[in-house]
């Protein structure tokens, strides 16, 4: 069973693609940097801000998906969306994105974390080795980008907005998650943390938790978008516009005076909680 919060593409569920949403929310004039976007929740997120009108800095680790997303996303939306690729929890790689989205466009009005990885393993095995590689980019990666974007933001008129990518395994246990389930978590207390240290230079920063979203990765199991139905109390698992949707509002000028936040997103599924094995 696989469990997605950040990777994946756009979905299709039974035949029918997800579409985008008219949110209403102008982002014209905006700017925003998007990491582990080359697909999934990431891509998703991206897309939407390019037809709201934001020129966006779409980053990926792998170069050749950073470089194709993009180029989806200016075909639909030309001169839109460039691709930065490169390990996002890498310093060189940070400094990189907020320089080039400040170079191009002048300043960075958003930045949203989204590149996580998730390495499942049994706590009493779990090795040193993945532990740190799961803590170097779920929560170095996304310090050190929020660090970098805040200075930034904070030296240009109008402050900015941050978000983080978190998921509902930051607050339900599921076995084999203990260390991207604490990562997820962690996130969700930075959010809160940086209230006191961002808010009077007009940055807010929340945080999303996806549950179960139907992804490439999660769709190559066959069985995942029928369970998870089962289990959902909505009736299915998120598409990757479900948590784009809400992702934007948190960025957008509509939600100014919401920060320190965590926003679950997972059709009420950790209100119950049924484990999927147990189907």
């Amino acid at each position: 069973m696989h469990w997605s919060t950040v990777n994946g593409q756009r979905s299709t569920v039974n035949g029918q693609r997800s579409t985008v949403n008219q949110t209403g929310m102008d982002f014209k004039n905006k700017t925003a940097i998007v990491t582990g976007a080359g697909q999934g929740i990431g891509f998703e997120i991206c897309r939407n801000l390019a037809k709201a009108g934001a020129k966006v800095i779409l980053n990926d680790i792998d170069p050749g998906l950073a470089a194709h997303a993009a180029a989806t996303v200016n075909q639909e939306y030309p001169e839109t969306c460039l691709d930065i690729s490169g390990d996002s929890s890498d310093l060189i790689i940070i400094k990189k994105m907020v320089d080039r989205v400040v170079e191009k466009y002048g300043r960075l009005d958003i930045t949203i974390a989204n590149a996580g990885i998730t390495l499942f393993g049994d706590f009493l095995t779990y090795s040193p080795e993945a532990f740190n590689k799961v803590m170097q980019v779920n929560l170095s990666g996304t310090f050190f980008l929020t660090q970098a974007s805040a200075i930034q933001m904070k030296n240009q008129s109008g402050g900015g907005s941050i978000l983080f990518i978190s998921s509902v395994t930051g607050h339900q246990a599921h076995k084999n998650l203990a260390a991207y389930g604490m990562s997820k978590a962690a996130l969700e207390m930075l959010a809160k943390n940086l209230v006191i240290e961002l808010s009077e230079y007009k940055i807010n920063v929340n945080a999303i938790a996806p549950g179960a979203t139907v992804t490439e990765r999660t769709m190559q199991d066959p069985a995942y978008h029928k369970i998870w139905s089962q289990i959902t109390p909505m009736g299915r698992p998120a598409l990757v516009q479900d948590i784009a949707d809400s992702a934007l509002f948190l960025v957008s000028d509509k939600a100014r005076h919401i920060t320190g936040q965590t926003l679950i997103i997972d059709g009420g599924w950790s209100s119950v909680s049924p484990y999927p094995s147990q189907t």
